[in-house]
């Protein structure tokens, strides 16, 4: 395998906190690309963002988003940090923000006020709800997202309340999102020397993840409730069910794999009953397929039916947060790695999911705020 990383050479300018923006820029830098945190001089706000600090300027919250960065920092609306900045937007091939809306113009960080120092440059532009419309000046968050945009009243229990995603999935999927149209345009720039602005925002992100039930809703008028279990809308049996010590989740996606469920945990007898006899009848008798199902789970530990089924069919414990991170498998597929941090010697981190030539691309901690300041002075 080559040791050169398929973005390298390219130089991304990043004006960026918190999640969204850094998430997808992260993607670049361990892809090889040079990506240049560009803050204010007290830097990133999400560097303070506790319980667990390295030092001043920095905390792990921050590292979690902004792996292998470099920090350069700048006053954007002084005479002499604007110089700067535009020195360095002649020598990038793209420039990045997670602003809200109108800002990019007010700061002038769009391709049209910076296509005259680098017409090639690609300007990607990751806000709340968008840069024209009448939200434009709203600030938003990823949990603000998933409450408008019907994912939080789709997820959870039932007789429960609507429920969040215990992570930022809005922000990580919007950063992933923008940088898709960002390559796919720096690609295009590569070849016509046109740069150009590229847009995503948190809503219309959070929108988008509605898939097949926003679908069902557009088409047919059918509004998708909660399900208990947190099982499929239209398929059985796919949800969680008790075991001996705690909870397995299995996904019956296909007559195959019920019949190798069935067959696994020795209950012929389901197979002549025509409440579950094909995926249809199963969806619409979910709850008596889940009363003839969790005694049978409750007399095996989750680890002994995982052995049992043995890749039969689709089935996962249900893990807390240490147990999945220090699960033998995520060991041994290398999705816990470390990185060298001047606070703690070695930063654990998650690794990279991306495998080229069938390794991960190697991974380092942002730089100290301000530390890469001398770019500034080469540019």
């Amino acid at each position: 395998m080559s040791n050169t990383k398929p973005l390298a050479g390219i130089r991304v300018l990043t004006l960026e906190q918190f999640g969204a923006g850094p998430y997808g820029t992260m993607f670049m830098a361990e892809l090889g690309a040079e990506v240049i945190k560009v803050e204010a001089p007290d830097g990133d706000p999400s560097r303070q963002v506790g319980p667990y600090r390295l030092g001043k300027d920095d905390s792990e919250y921050f590292q979690a988003w902004n792996l292998g960065k470099k920090s350069v920092t700048l006053d954007l609306k002084s005479k002499d940090g604007r110089a700067r900045f535009e020195a360095l937007v002649k020598t990038a091939d793209c420039v990045v923000n997670n602003m809200r809306g109108t800002q990019p113009g007010k700061l002038a960080i769009d391709y049209a006020s910076l296509r005259h120092l680098n017409p090639s440059i690609v300007c990607l532009h990751i806000s709340a709800y968008g840069r024209a419309n009448e939200r434009a000046d709203w600030p938003g968050y990823d949990f603000l997202m998933q409450s408008e945009a019907g994912l939080m009243e789709l997820t959870g229990d039932p007789e429960g309340p609507p429920t969040r995603v215990g992570v930022s999935l809005i922000d990580s999927m919007s950063g992933l999102t923008g940088t898709v149209g960002l390559l796919a345009c720096l690609l295009r720039a590569k070849t016509t020397g046109q740069g150009c602005d590229v847009d995503t925002c948190l809503y219309d992100v959070a929108m988008h993840q509605l898939t097949y039930p926003g679908l069902w809703y557009l088409n047919e008028g059918d509004v998708s409730p909660r399900v208990p279990r947190s099982a499929h809308l239209s398929l059985a049996p796919v949800q969680t069910f008790p075991t001996a010590d705690g909870w397995i989740f299995i996904m019956c996606m296909t007559q195959k794999f019920w019949l190798s469920l069935v067959q696994a945990m020795d209950r012929s007898e389901l197979l002549s009953d025509p409440r579950f006899r094909d995926p249809n009848t199963r969806a619409a008798n979910r709850a008596q397929l889940t009363e003839a199902l969790d005694p049978t789970f409750r007399t095996r530990t989750t680890a002994a039916w995982l052995e049992k089924f043995n890749g039969l069919l689709p089935a996962a414990p249900v893990y807390r947060l240490d147990q999945a991170l220090d699960s033998d498998f995520a060991r041994s597929t290398g999705m816990v790695a470390a990185v060298p941090h001047p606070a703690k010697g070695s930063l654990r981190v998650i690794a990279n999911p991306i495998r080229i030539d069938g390794e991960r691309p190697s991974q380092s901690a942002c730089a100290p705020l301000g530390a890469d300041n001398s770019l500034v002075d080469e540019a």
